[in-house]
């Protein structure tokens, strides 16, 4: 896979260098501890045996040096751990700006393959564990060497056949340690993709719950979900066992460690080969060394956790985005002049649309028509590059979309979708998403205004906090019709050069649709208009209508040209006037049994 150009982090190592001041400060703070370490242990020595001995007053002197030392001491231990804690909280507020970024740049295809609850895995979980690993697992790797460099350079001096002794268990605690590194990649990477795939059922759950109620299938996912939490139980059981096991395995190599120097220790003491100050400053020495040791196999788990959560990161650093910006400067303004050519487009072998031709010229209005499945609504993610844009096929004021910037398109076509998204935010935020300050007295004007010509603004304000009022997650506090009118609303507010609205009228009663329909008419006297739509009432006030048919144009001209012309958009027509015929005689009928 081709590496991304950019800022995108692709490799662990990268975030060393990037916060290489951080991590240096941190190990000279480390370096600075170890060494006063050694100080305090040397001294201690000399310390201890001036006490047995006849220097009591210099041992008095270097008992206050020894403790102005560890105060020293343990304020640049603290100092240590909040660079090197600081760095990983960096590099982590980092990673994860670029996996927010990046996840904003990706495409359709992107979005096919990882479900939201994976990619919500990887930004908390598994940023987590890269944090733990640039942080914690940093800072006691360095410690450990520098401890171990420390005591044995206290330790050899003293007694180096004692010292060979002590650290005799050590070889097979690191071919133990080497042996285990590589399950622990894998396990933790299963445990990992595990847990990804229990974030996504839960939050296929949750966004679905009023499916799952309707067909009484609350069972059936929770047996779906105990299948799912059981494989992620089984793997990270797998995991535990293993980072249990390694557990004992350090503490017994270091009780045995630690018999030795008592017992071969206290041998040299009894002989005289070894002082009593000697003895106690090698303990403390290698005591030094007990946490280190005992934290290798965490440190191990955690350091491998943290390759494995990069790993699955990385998935989404090195992804290619489906559509990128053109190489073209962008324009100093955008008239709204917009021309396909030739348009063709398939989903993998599904043919959708076959050479398109229209233009749309500025102020003006353009209706798409044509039965369900014909191709209108990827006509119109194409225009608004929502999808990947063939070159040489759609053209904004004469440049190829391709060749410009994806903001300058996106902010020249505004485009409200049928199947309108909210946000779990207000009913004003909403609506006022595309501007730089949807809270200022400004701004909720031009939201008011917008919800008016949407045809939603007096219900808006019969909702408990009016405009203020929380619609909840994807707007489910709302009814259809109203969340389609609060996007429509929020494509009006963008205030672009072209608008187009891809059936904003499916889910309106037909006296909500003749407003609608008035604020698009007094939508073209600022800007293009492409409306797409199978209301043959809606088709007709436009300048210009085509009609799509498996992919194709199969006719374009105005209303009376195309009725006149007796194909299928008159029989659309014909059929949606009979259907209105019915309509208004069944609630005549309905009026009357009432009366």
């Amino acid at each position: 896979m081709s590496e991304p150009s950019g800022r995108f982090p692709t490799r662990l190592g990268a975030q060393f260098v990037r916060h290489g001041p951080r991590y240096a400060l941190g190990v000279v703070l480390l370096a600075a501890y170890q060494a006063s370490q050694y100080w305090f242990d040397t001294r201690l020595r000399s310390a201890i045996n001036d006490a047995l001995g006849p220097h009591h007053s210099r041992a008095v002197m270097l008992g206050l040096g020894l403790i102005v030392v560890m105060l020293g001491a343990a304020v640049v231990r603290v100092l240590s751990r909040v660079v090197v804690f600081n760095a990983g909280r960096d590099a982590e507020y980092e990673l994860r700006a670029a996996f927010d970024e990046k996840l904003l740049a990706l495409g359709p295809s992107f979005y096919r393959r990882m479900s939201t609850g994976e990619i919500m895995s990887r930004v908390t979980n598994d940023l987590a564990q890269v944090r733990l690993l640039l942080g914690f697992g940093v800072l006691n790797v360095i410690n450990t060497v520098f401890a171990l460099v420390s005591a044995l350079a206290v330790t050899i001096p003293i007694s180096g056949r004692l010292t060979l002794a002590a650290l005799a268990p050590l070889p097979l605690l690191l071919l133990v340690s080497r042996r285990l590194s590589h399950e622990f990649y894998t396990r933790t990477r299963d445990a990992q993709a595990a847990i990804g795939k229990m974030s996504a059922r839960v939050q296929t759950s949750i966004a679905g719950v009023r499916v799952i109620r309707s067909f009484s299938l609350e069972e059936a996912e929770l047996k779906a979900f105990d299948r799912t939490n059981d494989a992620y139980l089984e793997r990270s059981l797998a995991l535990a066992r293993l980072r249990g096991s390694l557990g004992p395995i350090m503490q017994i190599t270091i009780a045995v460690g630690i018999l030795v120097v008592f017992w071969y220790g206290g041998l040299l003491v009894l002989r005289h080969e070894l002082d009593a100050g000697g003895f106690l400053t090698f303990n403390r020495a290698l005591s030094r060394l007990t946490w280190p040791l005992l934290s290798l196999g965490f440190v191990l788990g955690l350091v491998q956790r943290g390759r494995a959560a990069y790993d699955r990161l990385r998935d989404v650093y090195v992804a290619e985005p489906d559509i990128v910006d053109g190489p073209a400067p962008a324009p100093r303004a955008i008239s709204g002049h917009l021309e396909v050519r030739n348009l063709t487009f398939a989903y993998g072998t599904n043919q959708v649309l076959r050479g398109v031709d229209l233009t749309l010229e500025p102020g003006r209005s353009l209706a798409i028509v044509g039965r369900t499945g014909s191709g209108k609504s990827t006509l119109a993610v194409l225009l608004a590059r929502l999808q990947p844009t063939p070159r040489g096929c759609v053209f904004l004021d004469g440049t190829d979309v391709c060749d410009l910037p994806l903001a300058v398109v996106r902010g020249a076509v505004g485009y409200a979708q049928q199947s309108a998204f909210l946000f779990s935010t207000t009913a004003a935020r909403n609506i006022g998403f595309p501007l730089d300050d949807p809270d200022s007295p400004e701004s909720f004007e031009r939201i008011k205004h917008a919800a008016a010509e949407a045809r939603v603004h007096d219900e808006i304000t019969s909702l408990p906090d009016g405009y203020d009022t929380v619609v909840g997650e994807r707007g489910v506090q709302l009814s259809g019709g109203q969340k389609q009118r609060v996007a429509l609303a929020m494509a009006f507010v963008s205030d672009p050069r072209i608008l187009i609205l891809d059936d904003p009228l499916s889910a309106v009663d037909a006296r909500t649709e003749r407003g609608i329909l008035e604020a698009i008419d007094r939508q073209r006297a600022q800007r293009s208009v492409l409306l797409v739509t199978h209301r043959v009432a809606a088709a007709a006030r436009c300048d210009h209508i085509v009609v799509l048919d498996a992919g194709r144009i199969l006719e374009q001209g105005t209303h009376a040209e195309l009725c006149a012309r007796g194909g299928l958009y008159a029989a659309f027509a014909e059929e949606q006037r009979i259907e209105h015929e019915l309509e208004e005689l069944g609630r005549s009928d309905a009026e009357v049994q009432v009366a």
